[in-house]
């Protein structure tokens, strides 16, 4: 068996290779990456690892050269709270880059498509409630995008064969994240805060909740996901059954790192409660729920005190500047 993972330098993408290499040693494994929102670090040796950026490489050779069974396409850059200011460029990285992947896996018949998605297609669901039976809502480019990613590929089962898988994680984290990205990633963010004698920023009251997802807990599902028949044509909720405010969350990591100061920034356009269904991911993908946030936070920490002192990415410019929050203002 070969599989192809986009965004194999990312959290889910390195992650998920190590899995497979660790569980299936027999599996070979191409990466690509374009190393803007993961480091060549996280790439397991094993893989062979393409440099490349989806929108513009030759994807053709790639497929070529390997005939995959099947695909994950995770790459995407997730932070849909800057999307409204990177438009182009949002919809460039995904809906044009998974159009690519798409035209690859018909072209070169792969078995299957995995994609993950968000919970970010949902807008404020019903009630708060994130159910895989409502019709999505998005209130940001980015759930937009990945919402328009969903139906092209669907479209493409229907008229093509295409079979497919579609993943919304929620609120992902743990070891291997990008923690020096200063727009997404909240528990990454505050570690780095921490780290390098900031406080701690909440935007608004706090108040807001989120169910978040010790990614150790995903990797069987992401992988059952492919190899699964009862996963074809699927879209499935995955991630963490307990929600928390972010002030919950904060209250956690502080009793994890010893302390650190907060201080409370202006309210962000974003999705006030975010509370996933689980249940499908249970029954298909025998989802079990196994780290708690305190246990999560606890090992991400101690991984993330070990990295090297790297650069805080900051976005070099907006496509638009009006309406930009005072706190990501140049």
């Amino acid at each position: 068996m070969k599989i192809l993972i986009t965004g194999v330098a990312g959290l889910l993408g390195s992650r998920l290779a190590d899995y497979i290499i660790k569980n299936y040693p027999e599996v070979e494994i191409v990466g690509i990456d374009d190393l803007s929102g993961g480091y060549f670090e996280n790439i397991n040796p094993k893989v062979e690892f393409w440099k490349m950026n989806l929108v513009n490489c030759n994807l053709d050779k790639c497929f070529n050269e390997h005939k995959f069974d099947y695909v994950y396409h995770f790459a995407a850059y997730a932070a849909e709270g800057l999307s409204p200011f990177i438009r182009s460029f949002n919809y460039q990285n995904n809906l044009v880059a998974t159009s690519r992947i798409i035209n690859e896996c018909i072209k070169h018949d792969v078995k299957k498509l995995i994609f993950t998605s968000t919970l970010a297609v949902y807008g404020h669901g019903n009630g708060g409630i994130f159910d895989e039976n409502q019709i999505p809502k998005p209130i940001d480019p980015y759930g937009v995008a990945k919402y328009g990613c969903e139906m092209d590929i669907q479209i493409a089962g229907e008229q093509h064969g295409l079979d497919w898988c579609i993943i919304r994680p929620h609120n992902v984290y743990g070891v291997k994240q990008n923690i020096w990205d200063k727009y997404r990633n909240v528990l990454g963010i505050w570690m780095y805060q921490h780290m390098n004698g900031e406080p701690m920023t909440i935007f608004g009251d706090g108040l807001q909740t989120r169910a978040f997802s010790y990614i150790d807990d995903s990797l069987p599902c992401l992988w059952r996901a492919c190899v699964l028949p009862e996963a074809s044509k699927q879209i499935i909720n995955l991630g963490g059954v307990k929600e928390h405010s972010i002030l919950e969350a904060n209250e956690i990591l502080r009793s994890v790192i010893g302390g650190g100061e907060v201080i409370f920034k202006e309210q962000r356009h974003e999705v006030k409660h975010s509370i996933p269904t689980f249940q499908k991911s249970v029954d298909i993908l025998d989802f079990k729920h196994q780290t708690n946030l305190k246990e999560g936070l606890t090992q991400m920490w101690e991984w993330a005190q070990k990295q090297p002192m790297r650069e805080r990415f900051v976005w070099p410019q907006y496509e638009l500047d009006k309406g930009i929050y005072s706190f990501w203002k140049k």
